[in-house]
This record gives structure tokens, C-alpha cells and sequence, in this order.
């Protein structure tokens, strides 16, 4: 079952529940479960990040997105709830040596991470590299998959041409990812519709689509799932749930 037939079917099962029970489903927590509340800012503080979490555990975001030195107060912070803890890796170049990726997905597992979401060698790929590429996100898929962790594709499709980032898509699915990702939120340009759709047609049913990078209102969420993600990272994450008439 794909990714999006598996989000359509259990919206589904969750309203048909509420309705038997005499209760309205609430759109605000339909459009929560798909968000990464996101939090990479270089000056974030320890409370930052906790008020973050505690916005997470208020609304049912998807997961809390952080950079790697936050892992294990995120994991404290949301233990015993339903929203993952997510961090980057190679992040936000990609020029990391493969190794280096591998060491950070081990760590930040160890200390209570679900998903990881990694940039690729978009030098490599700019060259024409794509055994590298390749051989770069099998190792980490390898090293998430090995403890249940999922891993996303970010492609910095700024930084691509649409041939550039139809192969990036190929390549990632065909070494084990879960997903694709537009954008680090450090680059020169974030999410467009029109990416995701490339990348929904590059990667088929199968693979998540993340949309992540100037994504700030409603309508920008809207858009994106309409053009086929089905994960949205953003830090204005209440601002678009509450935008949402209950």
C-alpha cells in the first residue's frame, strides 16, 4: 500500500470512529498528523525546543524536527506520545563524508530518534556522479533501517535542474529510501508545487513526498499536498493548523 492510499484510509477510519461516536473529526488534527514541527534555528535554546515539543504534544504533529544535538530532549520531552523525534544528517550541505552521515544516523537513533532526514551529495549529483550518490544513501538507509528508523531524501532541489532532480529521485528510491525531500530551509529557494509534482511522477505511489522550505500558511499546505506530498515540514506549523476552522 502506498503512502498516500495508507494516509487517505486511515483519515478515513478515524472519521468513520468519531461519527459513530456522535463526534465531529477534527480537521485541525487530520492536517497536524502530516506536519514535522520544525525547529533548525542555530541560536534555538533548550526552552525553545521544549516549547516546541510542548506544541507538538498539544497538537498531534507528525513528528518534532531538530538538529542532532537535541535528539535525546526531544525523545524525553515526547516520551510516551504518538509524535516521532526527527533529526538531519549531513546536514544542511550534504558534503559530508559518507561515514560521517552513517556515524550521525547511529548516534542519533541511539539516543531516541525515529526519522532521519538526509541531504544528499548534491556535488556528486551535479557532476554526474550517481554511483556515489547512490552508494552514500544505501549506506544510510542501511544504518536507519537496521533499527526501524525511516529515512528522507533532501534534494536541495534549488539547487537542480528538473532532469537533475527527476535522476535524484530514481536514485534515492532505488537505494532504500522511504522518502524525497524538496529543501534544507538553508538553501537559495524552498517547495513549489510544481517540484512536488516532479517528484511525485519521478518516485510513483511508493515513496513519500516531503514538502519542506517556505512553507508558512494554509493555502502553501494546501498546494503542496494537492501537488502530492504527503509529509509538510514547517516551523509555522500552529499558525496553519489554527488557520483551520475546527
Amino acid at each position: 500500500m502506498n503512502p498516500v492510499e495508507f494516509q487517505a484510509i486511515v483519515t478515513d477510519i478515524g472519521e468513520q470512529i468519531l461519527a459513530g461516536a456522535g463526534l465531529r473529526p477534527d480537521p485541525r488534527a487530520s492536517v497536524a498528523r502530516v506536519i514535522d514541527h520544525t525547529i533548525l534555528k542555530p541560536e534555538a535554546t533548550a526552552d525553545d525546543v521544549r516549547r516546541v515539543c510542548a506544541e507538538a504534544r498539544a497538537y498531534g504533529f507528525a513528528s518534532v524536527y531538530v538538529n542532532p544535538c537535541w535528539v535525546a530532549l526531544v525523545a524525553a520531552e515526547l516520551l510516551g506520545t504518538l509524535v516521532k523525534v526527527c533529526t538531519v544528517v549531513g546536514f544542511p550541505l550534504g558534503a559530508n563524508a559518507t561515514g560521517t552521515k552513517m556515524a550521525e544516523t547511529a548516534a542519533a537513533i541511539r539516543v531516541g530518534a525515529h526519522e532521519i532526514d538526509m541531504v544528499l551529495n548534491v556535488g556528486a549529483l551535479r557532476s554526474g556522479d550517481h554511483t556515489t550518490v547512490a552508494n552514500d544513501i544505501r549506506a544510510v538507509a542501511g544504518v536507519a533501517h537496521a533499527s526501524g528508523a525511516i529515512l528522507k531524501v533532501i534534494l536541495e532541489t534549488a539547487l537542480l535542474n528538473d532532469e537533475q532532480k527527476v535522476r535524484a529521485c530514481e536514485i534515492a528510491k532505488a537505494a532504500g529510501a522511504d522518502f524525497v525531500k524538496t529543501s534544507t530551509g538553508f538553501g537559495p529557494g524552498g517547495a513549489t508545487a510544481a517540484d512536488i509534482s516532479l517528484m511525485r511522477r519521478a518516485v510513483g505511489p511508493d515513496l513519500g513526498v516531503k514538502a519542506s522550505g517556505g512553507i508558512r500558511t494554509l493555502e502553501d499546505l494546501r498546494n503542496m499536498l494537492a501537488a502530492g506530498a504527503t509529509r509538510i515540514g514547517a516551523s509555522a506549523s500552529v499558525q496553519i493548523v489554527e488557520a483551520i476552522s475546527a
